[in-house]
């Protein structure tokens, strides 16, 4: 049995970068590992936060550059099209929906409690990002403040967001456990995708050998 509407998920897909010719066609920045899916012809999609659909009539991959090239029947125009612009364009799923066994979406990993393997707790998950070929998290609340933890098996020992549970060495963090009415700096991270851009994410990546092995 499928879900009822109010039970599906909102997943972002894309962000319209710009428009291309008089019938509006706009280019999209793909955020989504199933673009061929999501951007099929007849695909419904809607405008972050918007009830409205946009049924795609076409969609191709730009060949000289970045993105994809998509119609919606609902945009009959260049200067209707040109509302999209900047827009993130999102779609309906049900749970899991696309996802390989034992990843989760980026969005639920927000508000997950990170803790250290004897069980103290070092904040919750704030922010998830890709930076080179894995994902990290932001962690944020805790009595270490606000540090960034790459998802790979060196320094996380237990992932199991889906049950609340995600468990990361402070020790390889290099954290500092400090009174929690004493003022912290803040540290300076890496870059990072928009918050809840509901990328899949997997289980911590192993560590790459050393180069030249």
């Amino acid at each position: 049995m499928g879900s009822t509407p109010d039970e599906r998920e909102r997943l972002v897909v894309g962000l319209v970068r710009g428009v291309h010719g008089l019938r509006g066609d706009v280019r999209v920045e793909v955020l989504t590992d199933h673009a061929e899916r999501r951007f099929a012809a007849g695909s419904v999609l809607h405008r972050e936060g918007s009830p409205e659909p946009l049924t795609v009539v076409s969609a191709n991959e730009i060949v000289d550059g970045p993105g994809w090239r998509v119609r919606f029947r609902e945009l009959g125009d260049r200067n209707a099209a040109e509302t999209l612009r900047g827009v993130y364009l999102e779609a309906e799923v049900e749970p899991g929906d696309g996802l390989a066994e034992g990843t989760v979406y980026w969005h639920e990993l927000i508000g997950v409690p990170v803790t250290s393997p004897d069980g103290m707790v070092l904040g919750t998950v704030h922010d998830v990002y890709q930076i080179g070929g894995t994902e990290a998290i932001v962690v944020r609340g805790g009595p270490a403040g606000e540090f960034d933890v790459p998802l790979i098996h060196e320094l996380v020992r237990e992932f199991e967001p889906r049950a609340g549970r995600v468990v990361v060495d402070p020790a390889l963090l290099d954290l500092t456990i400090v009174d929690p009415d004493e003022p912290r700096p803040a540290r300076p991270r890496g870059p990072r995708r928009r918050q809840g851009s509901r990328r899949g994410s997997g289980p911590p990546a192993p560590e790459p050998p050393p180069e030249g092995l």
